[in-house]
């Protein structure tokens, strides 16, 4: 595409349209609950769309891009996510999620923001910082990026153990995002987790999710389960 303006922005949302499926908008109305029109485009398209404009001016159409629908917002991520220098990305990606409000939008950026497997304790700074913030969306970010890049090194759990036990809140997806991290976490390293799940600081609403994801996981063995659903009764008898 030729360098990005407003007017070929226009252009390029009248295209966006055509792409719009009615049956998937409304499956996705029905998931979703955010402040940005849904036009029902499936995200694999999206992605398509992200790629084609990072071959081209991807600086450009960062600076022209509009927040007018749901896809819009989420395509930006996929296209900050395509940038492969560190700071830059990051730059972008540290504005970017400020206009995040639902969790769809959260966490599919998150898993495409591979720059952060490559560079962890550059990240991890910025990835603390996030978990402290006001906005639950952003803190939601925090908890999803260690989700994604962070487990499977071991020597990252204890930090998110004390991490998980410090976010105090009554924010429905961040209490749900620390439940899904602390179940995969079991999943990856189940020794530290049992001990850590044994003798921790979370609120009971997430305590009781974290145990349901851990039963609900195929990657769980019947005799692991045996012994959360006894936990379970115990604690809550």
């Amino acid at each position: 595409m030729n360098k990005w303006n407003k007017c070929k922005y226009r252009q390029w949302q009248k295209e966006l349209l055509k792409w719009q499926d009615s049956k998937y908008r409304k499956f996705q109305q029905r998931l979703i609950n955010t402040k940005y029109p849904i036009l029902g485009i499936r995200v694999n398209q999206l992605r398509k769309m992200a790629k084609n404009i990072a071959l081209g001016d991807i600086y450009g159409y960062l600076r022209y891009c509009q927040d007018d629908s749901y896809e819009e917002v989420l395509l930006q991520g996929l296209v900050i996510a395509t940038i492969r220098e560190t700071e830059c990305s990051f730059k972008y990606f540290d504005k970017f999620i400020r206009k995040i409000d639902n969790w769809a939008i959260c966490d599919t950026c998150c898993a495409s923001m591979k720059i952060v497997h490559d560079h962890l304790d550059y990240y991890l700074p910025f990835i603390k910082d996030y978990l402290k913030d006001s906005n639950p969306f952003v803190v939601r970010i925090g908890i999803v990026l260690f989700l994604d890049y962070y487990l499977p090194d071991k020597k990252y759990v204890p930090l998110i153990f004390s991490l998980c036990d410090e976010i105090q809140t009554t924010d429905y997806y961040v209490n749900m995002a620390i439940a899904w991290l602390l179940s995969i976490c079991y999943i990856k390293h189940k020794e530290l987790t049992t001990a850590y799940l044994n003798n921790n600081k979370l609120s009971s609403f997430v305590y009781r999710k974290t145990i349901q994801k851990i039963l609900e996981s195929r990657q769980v063995s019947d005799l692991d389960k045996k012994y959360w659903k006894i936990k379970r009764n115990l604690d809550y008898s």
